[in-house]
């Protein structure tokens, strides 16, 4: 349990942030009075609750800066309106829970006389039904009433994130046979001032070369392609062929787990993020892309045999804006088809055929029996081609994910 030494010190670091945003309030606040706080929102407001079956209890407390001298009671309420507010002063994306899909019992607690923890209100999820895979839900538990103490009131509500253990259906890229590329109708071609490449991917096997995947426009300039080990690397160093040059990954990717990768361009840097943080960095030049054409693999010529990727991917995304790092956080398992600015998102996790679909119906399904690719270096295009027999599909263990 932190001791109280210790929580004033998070308190008076909360509390100092705080007066930059409210002068008035950090001018007058007597740092020596007794307040109370919701326990666990010191350092940050929003905590997982870890919801694997239902129902799911978590218990929360308030918390006294001193020693209370009389019992002090205290009332607990769940209030959904909080979360528009939270999302726009943090550039978040939470939502709030359905009804039907959380209770509170014990919302009425107290701060027993001499002591500084209340006793617990306990948040309940009774059904996780309701809830969008794609969606990150919060439970904005605060203190609705104090009896006898002043609600520090930048500690005044917690953020209860479900975190529930997503599985999911991969798109395996084992089989070099089924390397090619979609190009989609030219009306389907987007200019890109700004943008959001996505791609969570699971490798079994480094060598030498290993080529996973190209976000590029239809002849191929100014594209983002993806490989591993290229120009003397670790063959294990992402390298990000981007518009301006070569943006190398700091860091060295193992084997046998899942990476989300992101890749923004705010007009200015090409950032590189792994997992929502962010990893390397290039120079941008201000100039557009344009986005029309996916490959999987390396397809070009005799290469898929000596620069294939062993492993599996899923959650592919482009977006038509660089997304802030909370945003890159928030879709490690998956996003909202209709998010704000997804031009087009494929899950691979059909489980069966070769069609990839676009979860956003904007019209960007790829169908891999009508592929191209380059057979014979300088033949140029082959168009029409059929690899949907080579397209195979993973579910099992290992493909789960944390929210």
């Amino acid at each position: 349990m932190m001791n109280i030494h210790t929580l004033k010190t998070l308190l008076w670091g909360s509390l100092l942030t705080f007066s930059m945003f409210s002068c008035a309030e950090g001018d007058s606040f007597d740092y020596n009075k007794n307040v109370v706080l919701v326990s666990g929102t010191e350092t940050n407001p929003v905590v997982k609750f870890v919801v694997e079956d239902t129902p799911s209890s978590y218990a929360v407390t308030a918390t006294s800066t001193n020693k209370v001298d009389e019992d002090v009671r205290i009332k607990f309420g769940i209030d959904n309106s909080l979360v528009n507010a939270y999302n726009e002063a943090h550039s978040t994306n939470y939502y709030p829970v359905p009804d039907g899909t959380v209770e509170i019992e014990n919302q009425d607690v107290v701060i027993e006389k001499g002591k500084t923890f209340s006793t617990p209100a306990t948040v309940k999820v009774i059904s996780t039904e309701g809830l969008d895979e794609g969606r990150v839900y919060v439970i904005p538990v605060t203190i609705q009433q104090s009896d006898g103490l002043e609600v520090l009131a930048p500690s005044k509500t917690i953020y209860l994130q479900i975190s529930r253990i997503l599985h999911f259906t991969s798109l395996n890229i084992s089989n070099t046979n089924m390397y090619s590329n979609f190009i989609f109708p030219d009306d389907k071609m987007q200019s890109l001032s700004n943008f959001t490449y996505e791609i969570k991917f699971y490798s079994e096997q480094w060598h030498s070369i290993a080529r996973l995947c190209a976000f590029t426009s239809k002849d191929e300039s100014r594209s983002s392609m993806l490989r591993f080990g290229e120009a003397g690397m670790d063959v294990n160093c992402l390298q990000w062929v981007c518009p301006t040059g070569s943006v190398p990954s700091v860091t060295r990717f193992s084997t046998n787990r899942w990476y989300t990768l992101s890749l923004t361009y705010d007009g200015s840097k090409f950032s590189m993020y792994v997992d929502g943080v962010l990893d390397a960095q290039g120079d941008g030049d201000g100039q557009p892309v344009d986005f029309q054409r996916i490959e999987l693999g390396m397809s070009w010529t005799s290469y898929p045999s000596s620069q294939y990727f062993r492993g599996r991917i899923a959650e592919m995304r482009v977006w038509n804006r660089a997304l802030t790092p909370a945003e890159l956080q928030m879709g490690l398992c998956g996003v909202d088809p209709a998010s704000n600015g997804l031009v087009a998102y494929w899950k691979m996790n059909e489980g069966e055929g070769h069609i990839f679909h676009d979860a956003t119906n904007n019209g960007y399904d790829m169908d891999w029996s009508n592929t191209c690719r380059e057979i014979r270096e300088g033949a140029g295009l082959t168009y029409g081609l059929d690899y949907s027999q080579y397209v195979a599909w993973d579910a099992d263990d290992i493909n789960k994910c944390v929210q």
